[in-house]
């Protein structure tokens, strides 16, 4: 698991964790609650300002070459009740004439052209979410869906849109279940050899584009999209990675941003090594939450209080790492620690599942894996038959090891775990060696933290949840201080993002945004 916008891999199913809760109907009604501040005064009713297309599309900075991308017609036809069509983008920006990809695209038309002011461009995370799937599945107010077509690209390398494979499933399987926490100099060797071999792998099976999926490139996407949707500025929403991506694209141009929503912040000004620390405690807050809930519902099975219940995780992960649990699945020998940690922390992304969790908990230490293995393939984006859904799993690291570089060397990674075991200690090992890949990974990163200000930009407003595991609310804290023009909402709860979970004030906060271009109060607390 690891990130560069969900840096560490236990941010990777960022995208799965909203996915399925507002795409795969699996989240319940949450209890709402109420927020702090007042409105301000709506600005002047936006009406669509289509552009025409022309080379003066491309920015200043852009070669001429790139004329032809900016100006291409999208070729719209029906898929169900949508629309889809295909964006052709260079697979190299710096060569753009050295061949080309293309990218999937879907929109959800307005409901009401007569009240539509443009289109809402969203993604929601991953790295590897399939931004085609989350808009034609997720749900939101009948206002935003007057005011915008919703459209969603599945981003480079993703999804249908040419995907980067390099592992079959059983060798997925056995990459996801391996050791996430060595405890001797052999089984730390035995992580980096097989890291090794799956960046050996995927230099051999990701060809050209595997050099080109990083997130500037998908933002660069981003703006070609802008434009052949006719629109002089990108109105955008995007969730968990997708707020890194945001922030790339409102860096590279800032003149662009129209009504943007970054939700779950990632701050790009933050190493992988502080990734992974953020989500390491960001996980261990999550999960004590879990505990105490769990404690006070009576007859929790992890014990009275929360101490005792994490010492009682920890105590279960040690016992599958030495002696996994039998599993039905024909494809899996048994749970062990890689997949129980992935069944602990997928819940943590929608306090809603917690029950599931429990209930999984109690099986397991009854000596049943099967429950907490279902809730760790639904994690991984794996079907009880052994496929995998998406290519999440395996573009994620594609993705962040362009994004962030890593340190090559295990003497790095032992000294983060024991760091982070004294901050985190049911989470921390499992973080610190969770990018491990990226330090074999064949091609070298093309980015480095940096503070963004998007000078001269347009609002930008974050959303941030203040026990949040996979995106900590210290870093929308952080990116708003950045952020020449932020506009700051936090919401006090549990879960991973916040926008059309589980808060009416945080809803109604982002849709005033969205239609009528007001922005948030001054400390809106939700």
């Amino acid at each position: 698991m690891t990130s560069a916008g969900d840096t560490s891999f236990i941010g990777v199913p960022a995208a799965r964790r909203i996915l399925l809760g507002l795409v795969g109907s699996l989240a319940v009604a949450l209890t709402v609650s109420g927020c702090v501040g007042s409105s301000n005064a709506p600005s002047p009713a936006r009406t669509p300002d289509p552009v025409k297309k022309s080379a003066a599309q491309v920015p200043p900075s852009g070669p001429v070459s790139l004329a032809k991308f900016y100006t291409q017609d999208l070729a719209w036809s029906e898929c169900g009740q949508n629309q889809c069509a295909r964006l052709t983008v260079p697979i190299d920006y710096a060569h753009p004439d050295r061949g080309t990809i293309r990218l999937s695209v879907l929109k959800v038309r307005s409901t009401d052209p007569g009240k539509r002011i443009g289109s809402l461009v969203v993604n929601p995370g991953g790295p590897g979410g399939s931004g085609v799937f989350y808009a034609a599945g997720a749900d939101f107010t009948e206002p935003v869906q007057a005011a915008y077509d919703i459209v969603g690209f599945d981003p480079r390398g993703v999804g249908t849109s040419a995907p980067v494979k390099c592992l079959d499933d059983r060798e997925l399987d056995s990459l996801l279940g391996g050791d996430p926490t060595p405890d001797s100099k052999a089984e730390q060797e035995k992580v980096a050899a097989v890291a090794k071999a799956f960046a050996d792998k995927c230099k051999a099976e990701g060809g050209r584009l595997l050099g080109h999926v990083s997130t500037i490139e998908a933002a660069k996407d981003m703006d070609v999209l802008r434009a052949a949707l006719s629109e002089t500025k990108l109105d955008y929403l995007g969730k968990s990675y997708g707020t890194f991506l945001g922030a790339t694209y409102a860096d590279l141009f800032p003149g662009k941003v129209g009504r943007f929503v970054l939700d779950g912040v990632i701050d790009p000004n933050l190493t992988s090594s502080q990734v992974n620390e953020g989500q390491a405690v960001g996980f261990e807050t999550a999960t004590r939450a879990y505990v105490q809930d769990c404690v006070a519902k009576g007859n929790c099975p992890l014990g009275g209080s929360v101490e005792a219940g994490m010492a009682r995780l920890r105590a279960f992960l040690k016992q599958v790492d030495a002696r996994p649990l039998p599993l039905k699945d024909p494809y899996v020998k048994g749970l062990t620690e890689g997949w129980a940690s992935l069944g602990i922390a997928g819940p943590m992304y929608d306090q809603s599942r917690w029950p599931d969790l429990t209930d999984a908990l109690r099986g397991a230490f009854a000596g049943s894996g099967d429950p907490l293995m279902r809730l760790a393939l639904d994690y991984a984006e794996r079907t009880t038959a052994g496929g995998y859904v998406t290519n999440l799993m395996q573009v994620i690291y594609a993705v962040n090891c362009l994004d962030r570089a890593d340190v090559k060397g295990l003497d790095h990674y032992e000294s983060q775990a024991r760091s982070l075991t004294v901050k985190a200690p049911t989470w921390g090992p499992f973080l610190a060696w969770s990018t491990v890949p990226c330090g074999y990974w064949p091609v070298p990163a093309n980015n480095a933290p940096k503070k963004i200000t998007a000078a001269g930009s347009g609002p930008i407003v974050l959303v941030g949840t203040t026990r949040d595991p996979a995106t900590p609310y210290k870093w929308a804290q952080g990116l708003a201080a950045e952020l020449e023009n932020a506009h700051l909402i936090t919401y006090n709860g549990d879960g991973h993002t916040a926008y059309m979970r589980s808060n009416s004030c945080v809803d109604g906060a982002v849709d005033e945004f969205l239609v009528r271009g007001v922005v948030p109060p001054p400390g809106l607390r939700c």
